[in-house]
């Protein structure tokens, strides 16, 4: 028994996540009470699967901006005092840290464009929107970390260990000065983006690649004062300019390590990384679990942006249902896709079409699960 099948290719329902609630827009099709009545969604509310304790939408950008702000300030006043304070002690470690800020105020002005340029809305142009700039900008972050902060510090180590440094007490105490009151602010700014993490689901606020890039820089920082004032002190106790050389070396390779998790992150996300298995998991289950579906041919998912997603299904419809009804079905189930996962904003159905013998032996058409 053959059977009519349709496209259904518009999400005529998503989820408007951009701080106004959970408002539901409406396609070309009105809603009717037939359609609300069939819905199988996990709520109403939209906020099925989503911490109630995080934050999202405007709200976190706005707190994301603050803690990006912070620690841009705080970069910049350190870079300069490091670089003064480098010079008068002719310190590599010292000017290896200065490097390292210099590279982290730059990646704070990347990523304040990202969190402005990836909230702009959807185009003719861009009809998925503009989601995925927050990962471009994070990638060039990677990068600047790499190549102003990473190979900057090997060269500073390769330098001292070539050349040797001389430094006298007053250049000493000047670099020791400027470390710890470095390690005072960088440690500030990394406790800031820690309570917003944590204001945000812990590691569910780590899903802001811009949040998470300053938390990586800001625990890097850290960790390389912590290596530069201990290199300048054992090179003050030993005479050995190689304790300094080596902290410059270590705080070097750390900045390489973090560049390279965080353009691999910024990689796979600007290529199309798919949601993660326990939520793509959950869309399977809901769509098998539809009594109008025989089949899930193929199930596709796509991050689209911080808070966007883009899902593809391929499906088999059970036999005997005319081209209204599979209007009607499609939007019902995509309406239970939005609810159950709101960061779905793009929802795609394609209907197969199978041949009729194997349409006979479908389980819906055995009588094996139950029909529409």
């Amino acid at each position: 028994m053959e059977h009519e099948k349709a496209q259904a290719t518009d999400h005529t329902d998503r989820t408007d996540r951009r701080g106004r609630g959970s408002t539901t827009e409406h396609g070309t099709r009105p809603e009717t009470a037939h359609d609300t009545g069939h819905d199988t969604g996990p709520g109403t509310d939209g906020s099925a699967g989503r911490d109630p304790g995080a934050d999202d939408g405007p709200s976190a950008d706005s707190k994301t901006r603050v803690t990006v702000l912070v620690a841009l300030m705080a970069n910049l006043i350190i870079a300069v005092a490091k670089a003064v304070g480098g010079i008068i002690a002719h310190s590599p470690a010292l000017l290896s840290e200065a490097a390292h800020s210099v590279a982290d105020s730059f990646n704070e002005i990347f990523l304040l464009a990202a969190l402005r340029r990836s909230r702009r809305p959807a185009d003719r142009k861009h009809p998925f929107g503009y989601g995925k700039e927050r990962f471009f900008w994070s990638l060039l972050a990677a990068v600047g970390i790499f190549v102003m902060g990473g190979c900057f510090s090997v060269f500073q180590g390769v330098e001292a260990l070539r050349n040797g440094a001389h430094e006298d007490f007053l250049g000493y105490t000047v670099g020791l000065i400027v470390l710890a009151v470095s390690l005072v602010a960088e440690g500030v700014s990394l406790l800031r983006a820690l309570h917003q993490v944590r204001k945000q689901g812990g590691s569910s606020g780590l899903r802001d690649p811009a949040l998470r890039t300053v938390v990586a820089e800001d625990g890097t920082a850290v960790l390389g004062v912590t290596l530069a004032m201990i290199g300048m002190a054992l090179h003050w106790i030993t005479g050995q300019v190689v304790w300094e050389a080596s902290a410059s070396l270590a705080i070097g390779a750390l900045l390489v390590y973090v560049a390279y998790r965080l353009g691999c992150d910024a990689r796979d996300q600007l290529i199309g990384e798919a949601a993660d298995p326990e939520l793509s998991g959950r869309i399977g289950s809901l769509l098998r679990a539809q009594p109008e579906i025989d089949s899930v041919e193929a199930l596709f998912t796509m991050k689209m942006g911080l808070d966007s997603m883009l899902v593809a299904a391929r499906i088999d419809l059970a036999p005997g249902l005319d081209s209204e009804r599979v209007e009607e079905v499609a939007m019902r189930i995509k309406r239970s896709i939005a609810r159950t996962v709101p960061d779905a904003d793009q929802i795609f159905l394609d209907v197969t079409d199978r041949p009729a013998e194997e349409a006979r032996e479908s389980p819906a058409a055995t009588g094996e699960r139950g029909g529409a």
